[in-house]
């Protein structure tokens, strides 16, 4: 009887255990559950951390102009008589462009030009007599005077005669014509545009503080929107005597070689200047850096165990831990790392503003965030 009532006294003690024991496995489940749904991977994308070379350099915005370039128009009013060339055409220094209506002052032109012949014999006759004395010297210098006042006078109609022509005054390529045959003009109206494009100069500015780094003959680049994929190499060719004192900024000047004239004078150019050796920097994606007043962080990805889990895959579980970084200089949608990102970490690109110290993370690559150094303007 004894025996019987301690096997049914365990049973029940075993029948309590194995419920007491299902609940509190049912509780845990539960538990982890709750916590997982409190904190759930966040997604996120990721780029392994390496170094790069870098090169401190300054950059300016500056505009191209033509070595020689000018708006040629008349001196004086006219007609247009002639036009003798074609819009954009090449040509030499001294090319007849241009004839205004002329005949009234080629007219004058012949009239000055018999008195001046006149007062010429009258001056060679008086040489000859005043050495005999059958005239005075006085008489001599008299008809000497008018000469002279002769040979200025057709001069003088000879330049107005030369205004009614417009010739190129150095070798380059014309422009647009803005005149018609037969059209009047005044003193000033546009004829066409001549530019003299290779050699050909962009100007910029710097701030005073970048003179010490800067000096003539040093090697520039220069980029253009046209032909965002080309440098054209060029070199400092003077650097203005004087500080702007409103801006502080100083004025420099840079040639560029331009034999197949790509550069256009009045081309809005980005201009770089190298001014040191290149150093080498752990290179990240702007976006990978999270900036806060009290200081820059990132968030590198480790494996649940806490080692670093190099480059994420398979189902290992990570975790992303926030470390403190310093930033140099950027580029593009590159930033340079001096401290706190190693070559090899894994670090969050894009997907942090969900994340705190130890966050669980998951991760898709799939999409690529930019890290271009030097990116480019696209309009899709």
């Amino acid at each position: 009887m004894f025996r019987r009532m301690a096997i049914m006294l365990v049973l029940v003690a075993l029948a309590f255990a194995a419920i007491f024991g299902f609940e509190a496995f049912k509780a845990r489940m539960i538990q982890e559950a709750i916590a997982g749904l409190r904190n759930p991977p966040q997604t996120v994308s990721t780029v392994t951390a390496a170094t790069q070379p870098w090169q401190t350099r300054l950059e300016a915005v500056g505009s191209a102009r033509a070595e020689k370039g000018a708006d040629l128009s008349a001196q004086v009013s006219g007609i247009v008589k002639a036009i003798h060339f074609r819009s954009g055409a090449e040509v030499e220094k001294g090319t007849l462009l241009v004839e205004l209506e002329a005949a009234d002052d080629i007219a004058h032109l012949q009239a000055l030009k018999a008195t001046e012949a006149l007062a010429q014999l009258n001056y060679d006759r008086d040489t000859k007599l005043v050495k005999t004395n059958a005239i005075s010297q006085q008489t001599a210098d008299t008809d000497l005077a008018t000469l002279k006042s002769n040979q200025a006078q057709v001069a003088q109609q000879q330049a107005l005669v030369g205004y009614k022509s417009v010739t190129a005054p150095f070798s380059g390529r014309l422009g647009i014509r803005q005149v018609d045959l037969g059209q009047y003009i005044a003193p000033g109206t546009p004829i066409v545009t001549l530019q003299q494009l290779d050699p050909i100069f962009v100007d910029f500015y710097l701030p005073q503080q970048a003179l010490a780094q800067i000096k003539t003959g040093q090697a520039v680049t220069a980029t253009v929107d046209t032909y965002p994929d080309q440098k054209f190499s060029g070199k400092i060719l003077a650097i203005n005597p004087q500080v702007n004192v409103a801006s502080r900024n100083v004025q420099v000047r840079a040639t560029f070689a331009n034999p197949d004239e790509k550069l256009l004078p009045g081309m809005f150019a980005t201009v770089d200047i190298d001014v040191s050796a290149p150093q080498h920097y752990v290179t990240l994606p702007k976006t990978a850096i999270y900036y806060n007043s009290y200081g820059d962080i990132a968030y590198v990805v480790k494996a649940g165990n806490g080692e670093k889990g190099g480059e994420p895959g398979g189902e290992k579980q990570y975790v992303a831990q926030q470390v403190f970084v310093k930033t140099g200089e950027t580029r593009g949608d590159q930033v340079a790392v001096v401290s706190g990102i190693e070559p090899g970490d894994v670090v969050v690109s894009a997907g942090q503003n969900k994340l705190h110290n130890g966050s669980p993370v998951r991760i898709n690559n799939d999409v690529k965030v930019p890290f271009s150094a030097n990116p480019q303007v696209s309009e899709e």
